[in-house]
């Protein structure tokens, strides 16, 4: 059964314009949000032409090329003839193509894509336009190769992943057209592609990079994002849900310790209460400090977002670089120009940035969690046991906690780096790889169990309004109560849990608290 993303897109295709310049992160999220359409500048594709004769000019002298004339890896030091030059590409992709596991959602998939073009149309790669004219028809005509999620320890590149994007653009392996599964060659003769006839380099060039493990990652970092928007209105609404104070969100505080972050969310959580009701009737009232979980927000939340931001930092760098190997340098004047051999196939920087930004899935799940459980214990909250109409005949949120809690364990233990761990590959000759393809993968799952978390945080904090009628909370709070209710009514009696949990979360993944994040992004960012 298809992944929703792999469904067919009746969307018009974003126009994404490659002129040698940053692609900024809404370029990166187009392909996200549904089909793109790529064009090249005349500079660039002067750049991939320029590079592509350097190449072929050194062929033509004699010179051996890692992986243009020889074998690759361990076999780097075998000499492959002339003649046999295209089959060795050919034979790379072939080889290479050993994934395995579930395929890579639709969306991921595009945005693999999208780098991977990006990083030919620097023109260090070495490639024929035509390789990247084909790959950007793929695009253009949302064909989208069916890539296995496992088999890549981040180093050298994606390499099993790549292959299996590549095998398309040679007319095998298999894609998705409209949402129809097919073999490669039917996928292009559905939209009028030609197969592409490998040469020199070009097989190296597709497969050698770090664009799955950067895609993925990238996808994690977006969504991350807006479920902190989320999990910053839970928060709130929960404060008011117990009664809470504003206190602690005082901006003189965060003045004198001024992480963006962390002034950034004091900031939102003003703005989120101001004019509260609920708040203003227990101004007066003896209660002195609420629980870390509460008043600590912006210490917690704001230190998860200075991590997506370094984040973000390292996946645009990472996302507008050249990862494949050897890399071609035209010559500025005279002289033939030079292929190096490096390692920027190498992704450590992502591996460590999937890793820091696990931490911050796991602790804004964590401190929700926290909120919610205080939520349903009327020794804190002065609220019905499990917010039960008629606690004891119902068990109310009793077990809906218990779920967020598991969810919450089952991040922690996600949590552990990814990158921290190495098996030599390709005989010893790759003897430390990144694991950043799997750091980044289990991201989707972290989001997944976080968007769970923060709605039945939602939820429960929209009953705890309830219980607080006839007062009312903020205009902007009282606004994600009425979106919560159109989703989910009031837990009069007690019934089935799971659909409303997904409902939930399901309005948090389509975007309803896009701008609250997005503006606390943009605070932190100054």
């Amino acid at each position: 059964m298809m992944s929703e993303s792999n469904q067919p897109r009746k969307d018009a295709p974003s126009a994404i314009v490659l002129s040698g310049q940053t692609l900024a992160t809404d370029a990166l999220r187009a392909p996200l949000r549904g089909p793109i359409r790529v064009s090249l500048t005349e500079s660039v594709q002067a750049s991939i032409e320029a590079s592509r004769a350097t190449v072929e000019g050194l062929l033509a002298s004699g010179a051996a090329i890692y992986g243009v004339n020889t074998g690759f890896g361990k076999l780097a030091g075998v000499s492959v003839s002339a003649i046999d030059l295209a089959q060795l590409q050919v034979n790379l992709v072939r080889s290479h193509a050993a994934g395995v596991g579930d395929p890579l959602d639709g969306d991921v998939v595009r945005l693999v894509m999208l780098l991977k073009l990006a990083s030919l149309a620097r023109g260090a790669s070495g490639v024929r336009l035509l390789v990247a004219e084909t790959l950007a028809g793929l695009l253009e005509h949302d064909v989208l190769p069916v890539i296995p999620s496992q088999g890549s320890v981040g180093a050298s590149g994606d390499l099993a992943p790549l292959a299996h994007m590549s095998l398309v653009l040679i007319g095998e392996g298999e894609a998705i057209v409209e949402g129809e599964r097919m073999s490669g060659a039917a996928a292009l003769a559905a939209v009028g592609l030609e197969p592409l006839q490998l040469e020199a380099k070009e097989g190296l060039a597709l497969l050698n990079g770090t664009q799955v493990s950067t895609a993925l990652a990238l996808q994690a970092l977006f969504q991350g994002e807006q479920t902190l928007g989320a999990a910053l209105v839970a928060g709130a609404l929960s404060i008011d849900a117990v009664k809470g104070s504003d206190v602690p969100f005082d901006a003189r505080i965060h003045a004198l310790r001024p992480h963006p972050g962390q002034v950034a969310v004091a900031a939102a959580i003003r703005r989120l209460m101001a004019g509260s009701e609920i708040r203003l009737s227990h101004l007066d009232c003896d209660h002195v400090q609420d629980p870390y979980s509460f008043r600590c927000q912006p210490q917690v939340l704001g230190a998860a977002l200075d991590l997506m931001l370094n984040v973000e930092r390292t996946l645009l760098i990472e996302a507008n670089s050249v990862s494949d190997n050897p890399l071609v340098f035209s010559p500025d004047g005279g002289g033939p120009g030079e292929v190096l051999s490096g390692g920027n196939f190498h992704a450590e920087p992502v591996a460590f940035a999937a890793d820091i930004l696990a931490l911050s899935l796991s602790e804004i799940g964590a401190i929700s969690e926290r909120r919610l459980s205080a939520m349903v214990d009327p020794a804190l909250s002065e609220l019905p046991a499990f917010l039960a109409k008629e606690p004891g005949l119902q068990s109310g949120y009793m077990i809906a906690q218990v779920t967020a809690a598991a969810l919450a364990s089952e991040n922690k233990q996600m949590t552990h780096p990814a990158s921290v761990d190495s098996l030599p590959t390709s005989a010893n000759q790759e003897d430390h790889v990144s694991m950043a393809t799997h750091a980044a993968f289990r991201l989707g799952r972290m989001n997944a169990n976080l968007r769970r978390i923060v709605a039945i945080e939602l939820m429960a904090a929209a009953e705890g309004i309830d219980l607080r009628r006839p007062l009312k909370s903020s205009e902007p709070l009282e606004r994600a109560h009425a979106a919560i209710r159109e989703r989910v009514a009031p837990r009069d009696e007690d019934r089935v849990f799971s659909g409303d949990i997904e409902s939930v979360a399901d309005l948090i993944a389509s975007g309803s608290f896009d701008v609250l994040g997005e503006s606390l992004l943009a605070e932190a960012r100054g």
